[in-house]
């Protein structure tokens, strides 16, 4: 056998096993090796009955007393129910809806039961436990399953095609292996099918996660090689000066460190690939506005681009007022502008008439044509993945680069996820800026709710409230509020006032009508669904209210808070939820407790890890099959370090012991598309 070959060769697998192994991204046995197991049921010491403490989980070893047959109880569940016992006590077993397990055991027989034991009226009972033979010993893998693929079935397989191990080539360097004392490659992968034990089963785990952040961390950096081998378009100093008079405010030191930062990569001769981060609120916008003048100033054009027509439209009204007192032509570019409107804009850019433009994926599209594209900037980055933003950089002869974000990550994620990209954090607001108040509260506490935003409008100012659905559909929960009915539901409570409605269903021109009253204060309470998640500013909004706050997501909340809290005066935002769930709680009380976007972001990347939180594919980042950014912190800074060594004496991998590295890491891009040729 050889490890390229298709599982089909194994014996038991057939078209319907191959397809449901194809489901996991098994077709090889290679890709069956790399399947590892998701947790290890450790069976290494069984417990007498009379032991067990209700709550644990662990094994017990005993006899199959009796059993009790099928009960049905309320709502049609079947219930299969076994006594069985040890020299020392007595326990029930019971199966829910799956009578197969207590088919397979006979009266008398012997069996190992995993699971969790609890206290009932009659006693210790476990439900729905993993049964073993008597003699089952060690630690037992459970893998990523599919349909119609058991743990059995997964783990007779990986046994069948272990032997091939053998031919998966040793990637890291003996030198690397030494000093981060890590097992060899086909050892580990052995022992994290079948660890003899704990300490081994570290070791290997400790191994296989290090080589994936290890090639990770390669990929990134030669990317980072690559972009430093390219020639840019260096650009002349020039004085700021008139950009800072123009401003109506100060910038903070951090916008300023940002601003110098990129304006120090654009005089370089190779392009500019900068990732400025920052909070909610914290002024990324004008670092954009800053390079953009600052390639004005160098006699090329910009492009900016953003996630949503709504945020292009702001962009364009708020940099047009700014810029255009510079001299600089900006133009807009969406997908809902007519045919015409779209040509005319074309041909300004082809003929260097815009010196910015502004837009949505309108600006990737065939027949947009700069006259000399120096600068593109991408806002909101986990919006845009690598393709989109490498398609707006081929608009010109290799441009600067600029991505902005309002996703804080931890910097060593920061510098995972945007490899190739160097990082500026604007860890400050703007000054004047107070801390937006949070509380959570039941529905029952609602018209207070209301009480207290009508009181605010009739202060003069404004309020968002956000729903979770456009327009209720069959099958939606009760409970669960729809934007469209929820307006005129609210009407009675905000009598004076004006109310507008703005969802993701509407047309753009709709949309913009309707953000250009609320900013111009003629809507005084603006009930939306998540389209004002990123960017809106209105500075005399407020209040943000969200119904259903346990329908989102801990960093989609903060971002919906952000609307608010963007002038000087106080600002609130109210959580409305019914939820018990402990976790949602927690989570809300998360946002209650703290502002700091950073903070909030650590505790939900751990909560819902980086592949959920990010977006791998989006952000061109393959999926890790064992290591975890978030929590593995300690081994991605030592796989950042391995790398870092290893490229400094062999860049472009050409030497012939980085045969196998340079093939792994040639594999892991190409999952994502490809990005290093």
């Amino acid at each position: 056998m050889k490890l390229g070959e298709s599982v089909t060769i194994l014996w038991g697998v057939g078209e319907q096993r191959a397809k449901a192994l194809e489901k996991l991204g098994i077709d090889t046995l290679e890709d069956l090796l790399l399947h590892y197991p998701r947790d290890y049921i450790d069976l290494t010491s069984p417990r007498n009955i009379t032991d067990t403490v209700p709550g644990e989980i662990c094994p017990v070893r005993a006899s199959v007393f009796r059993k009790m047959g099928e009960t049905i109880v309320k709502g049609g569940m079947r219930l299969y129910k076994a006594q069985v016992g040890d020299s020392e006590g007595v326990m029930n077993i019971v199966f829910f809806n799956n009578p197969y397990p207590l088919e397979r055991l006979h009266t008398e027989q012997e069996a190992l039961f995993y699971g969790k034991v609890e206290q009932a009226s009659q006693g210790r009972v476990m439900y729905n436990p993993q049964v073993f033979p008597p003699d089952m010993k060690g630690l037992w893998p459970i893998y990523p399953l599919t349909k119609n693929i058991s743990n059995g079935i997964m783990r007779h397989l990986i046994q069948l095609a272990l032997p091939t191990a053998d031919q998966i080539p040793e990637i890291l360097p003996e030198a690397i292996r030494e000093e981060y004392q890590l097992m060899d490659c086909v050892q580990a992968i052995r022992t994290a099918h079948a660890p003899e034990n704990f300490q081994s089963l570290s070791q290997a785990r400790r191994r296989l996660m290090f080589e994936e952040l290890f090639v990770l961390a390669v990929s990134l950096g030669m990317l980072r090689t690559y972009a430093h081998d390219t020639k840019g378009i260096p650009m002349e100093p020039h004085s700021l000066e008139p950009f800072y008079q123009a401003l109506p405010f100060a910038l903070t030191e951090a916008q300023n460190r940002a601003i110098q930062d990129l304006i120090a990569d654009m005089c370089q001769n190779t392009p500019a690939n900068r990732l400025v981060q920052g909070d909610v609120g914290s002024g990324k916008t004008m670092v954009a506005a800053a390079g953009a003048y600052f390639a004005f100033l160098s006699g090329t054009q910009s492009a900016m681009m953003a996630p949503t027509e709504l945020l292009a439209q702001q962009h364009y009204n708020g940099l047009s007022s700014l810029l255009g007192k510079l001299g600089m032509r900006l133009g807009l570019l969406t997908g809902s502008m007519t045919a015409a409107q779209k040509r005319k804009i074309r041909q300004a850019l082809a003929e260097g008439e815009i010196d910015l433009c502004i837009g949505t994926h309108a600006l990737l599209s065939e027949g947009v044509e700069f006259a000399k594209l120096g600068l593109v900037i991408t806002d909101e980055q986990h919006r845009f993945g690598v393709a989109q933003r490498a398609g707006l950089s081929r608009k010109g002869n290799h441009p600067h680069t600029l991505v902005m974000s309002a996703t804080p990550i931890p910097r060593t994620l920061a510098l995972m996820v945007y490899g190739e990209l160097d990082l500026s954090i604007i860890d400050e607001l703007p000054p004047g800026r107070k801390p937006i108040k949070t509380y959570k509260i039941s529905p029952p506490k609602r018209d207070r709710a209301f009480r207290f935003i009508r009181e605010h409008l009739v202060q003069g100012r404004q309020a968002y409230i956000v729903c979770p659905l456009v327009e209720a559909a069959d099958g939606t929960p009760p409970g669960l509020r729809d934007a469209v009915a929820y307006l005129e539901t609210i009407k009675p409570a905000f009598t004076g006032f004006h109310l507008g409605l703005l969802h993701g269903k509407m047309r753009p021109a709709e949309k913009e009508h309707i953000m250009s009253a609320f900013s111009a204060g003629e809507i005084q309470l603006l009930v939306s669904t998540t389209v004002i998640e990123v960017g809106v500013d209105v500075p005399n909004a407020t209040i943000m209210m969200v119904e259903n706050a346990e329908r989102f997501g801990l960093s989609q909340l903060h971002q919906l808070r952000g609307r608010v809290g963007r002038g000087t005066g106080e600002s609130f935002c109210i959580l409305l939820s019914d939820s018990r769930n402990m976790g949602t709680l927690e989570r809300l009380k998360m946002l209650c407790d703290t502002n700091d976007g950073f903070r909030i972001a650590e505790y939900d990347l751990a909560s819902r890890g980086p592949g959920n939180f990010l977006g791998w594919q989006q952000h061109g980042l393959p999926q890790l099959r064992i290591a975890d950014l978030t929590t593995d912190g300690e081994l991605v800074t030592q796989a950042q370090q391995a790398a870092h060594k290893v490229l400094e004496k062999d860049p472009f991998l050409a030497s012939p012991e980085n045969t196998a590295l340079w093939k792994q890491m040639k594999k892991m891009m190409d999952s994502v598309g490809g990005r290093p040729n």
